[in-house]
């Protein structure tokens, strides 16, 4: 199916052949809800076999994109040591996946080969003793009013939520949005209790000299405001809003990943790095026009790759003004770097293609796709989309997985196997 302004395909194998056949191929991926469902306790998260064979298979055409992170207690690479086996192992055979994470700034190669370039040891040690700041202050918090938990269950619900990210230190409120299922009020008070305590730990830092080393990081959002901070996306009713809240060093979005990854792409293939051998995430301008105009500036057309990015986090909201206007408010971590990609797609002549992967049958809330609508009312998807797209949109999808992570994992199966036939 072609895709048009107001068709979108949900038989995403139309495209594997397009895709076998492109020789100078370069997918970027997002992780969670991609590759593998959403799930409250990210513990307990499972990556299969298979797909990291067949993303071995890709070597040299696909890299991650993430805001979690490769190492560390809840990192990637120990689903891949539990799906594959023993660390020595995953590193001989180049198993581990490759690509950025903590939003850019964490840089793998497929033997698990870390680095972090342009972090200072000053910010090391800062995001280091940022998970027991956080969860001392967060106990603190629910032994009192409102909330009152009693000390099982915030040891339990504490377990689940404060992600020791190394470089990501994240509050995760899946645990808190099930426990307080039935008193949305309490988890909605939680939420905004939370983002004032990662406004707290921007004021510390600040304090210790790094005002301008960190940012919060919400997933889902509502897009950036006029100062550049994202927005919070409430919690409204039984909708959980905003879940996920990081403190992220400056630079660390995704659509710099981009340019970091196309960067090494350019260098593993030609010998030549467009950027330098050294650009990192946070060398890199901080405007999605910057960006593109950067990429069109440095990048050889004759080497550019065509671009697949595949995500699962876009918001799209209408706020209405008392005059009655509408204004759409535009978000989500994936909505950047798919948006990059897509623009990169025109600037360099070619059919990138965007894919969306619709992660909401997992244990966390998202906004879902309605295909039987879309099947339906191929001419008139917005209401199939609702909470995801719109109608004035700049981000059109080249395709849909309604079905979720199982859907991709086969089509990025078949992908692998497709290019190995030759």
């Amino acid at each position: 199916m072609i895709v048009t302004e107001t068709a979108y395909s949900l038989d995403p194998t139309s495209l594997l052949d397009s895709l076998a056949g492109t020789e100078n191929l370069l997918i970027i991926q997002d992780l969670d809800g991609v590759c593998m469902d959403l799930v409250r306790d990210p513990l307990s998260r499972t990556l299969e076999p298979a797909y990291l064979q067949a993303a071995l298979a890709l070597d040299g055409h696909f890299q991650v994109l993430t805001n979690g992170e490769h190492i560390g207690s809840r990192g990637v690479n120990g689903l891949v040591e539990r799906a594959i086996g023993a660390r020595p192992h995953c590193q001989e055979q180049g198993l581990y996946l490759p690509g950025l994470a903590a939003g850019g700034v964490q840089v793998q190669d497929r033997h698990g080969r870390i680095s972090h370039p342009g972090v200072s040891a000053a910010e090391l040690a800062f995001l280091a003793a940022a998970p027991a700041h956080l969860s001392a202050s967060l106990k603190t918090l629910l032994q009192q009013a409102p909330y009152n938990l009693p000390a099982h269950d915030i040891d339990r619900l504490l377990a689940s939520s404060m992600l020791d990210n190394p470089l990501s230190p994240t509050i995760n409120l899946n645990a808190f949005h099930h426990h307080w299922h039935d008193q949305p009020a309490l988890y909605a008070r939680l939420q905004a209790d939370g983002a004032k305590h990662l406004q707290a730990l921007l004021d510390r830092a600040a304090a210790q000299g790094l005002a301008q080393s960190f940012f919060v990081h919400y997933a889902p959002n509502l897009g950036r405001d006029a100062d550049g901070h994202e927005r919070l996306r409430p919690a409204q009713g039984s909708a959980a809003g905003t879940t996920d809240m990081q403190l992220m060093l400056r630079g660390a979005v995704k659509e710099a990943g981009v340019l970091v990854l196309l960067n090494r792409h350019y260098g593993q293939r030609t010998g030549v790095y467009p950027l330098g051998e050294t650009f990192n995430a946070r060398q890199a301008p901080t405007s999605l026009e910057a960006l593109r105009q950067l990429a069109v500036e440095r990048f050889d057309p004759r080497y550019m790759p065509r671009l697949v990015g595949v995500g699962d986090t876009l918001t799209s909201s209408a706020v209405t003004s008392e005059a009655g206007d509408i204004t759409w408010l535009r978000g989500g971590s994936d909505r950047g770097f798919l948006t990059l990609v897509q623009e990169l797609g025109k600037a360099f002549g070619q059919h990138n293609l965007v894919l969306y992967v619709d992660s909401s049958r997992g244990e966390v809330q998202r906004p879902g796709v309605d295909a039987g609508y879309l099947r339906d009312h191929p001419d008139d998807p917005w209401p199939a989309l609702a909470g995801i797209s719109d109608a004035n949109d700049p981000l059109r999808l080249s395709a849909i997985f309604a079905d979720g992570p199982c859907q991709y994992i086969a089509f990025f199966r078949a992908l692998a196997a497709a290019r190995q036939r030759g």
